[in-house]
């Protein structure tokens, strides 16, 4: 019996190809979206008092909460955020600290990290 030779030819955009693909696109939108659902769940309602009077907040920040994918030249980059433009008194908290004076928002800040805690989540999954 002739015994056949098969040739194996190495494709080198294969790995191009992979991040570039719908599937990987994808999966990492699912994950992107996961965060984004987990970041609302957990996203507080902020509505007390601001630097200026006649403003109020109220779910602005949990609107605000994005998920994308971009194609990068690397491949797909998935990502999950707040657009807010006062996200950062939220994530990072911005109340009255110990050794100074009030500050312009009254020191009524959630103090909660929910970006942060959003990722927690996702990584016990």
């Amino acid at each position: 019996m002739a015994r056949s030779r098969g040739r194996f030819v190495q494709n080198p955009r294969m790995y191009d190809e992979l991040a570039r693909s719908q599937g990987v696109r994808d999966a990492l939108k699912d994950v992107a979206d996961r965060g984004r659902t987990v970041a609302q769940a957990i996203a507080p309602a902020y509505s007390g008092p601001t630097y200026d009077p006649s403003v109020t907040r109220r779910g602005e920040y949990r609107a605000s909460l994005y998920s994308a994918a971009n194609l990068a030249p690397s491949g797909w980059r998935a990502e999950f955020g707040a657009t807010a433009l006062w996200w950062g008194q939220v994530e990072f908290g911005s109340g009255r600290p110990a050794t100074s004076r009030e500050r312009p928002q009254g020191g009524h800040s959630p103090k909660t990290r929910t970006l942060g805690r959003a990722l927690d989540a996702l990584r016990s999954i």
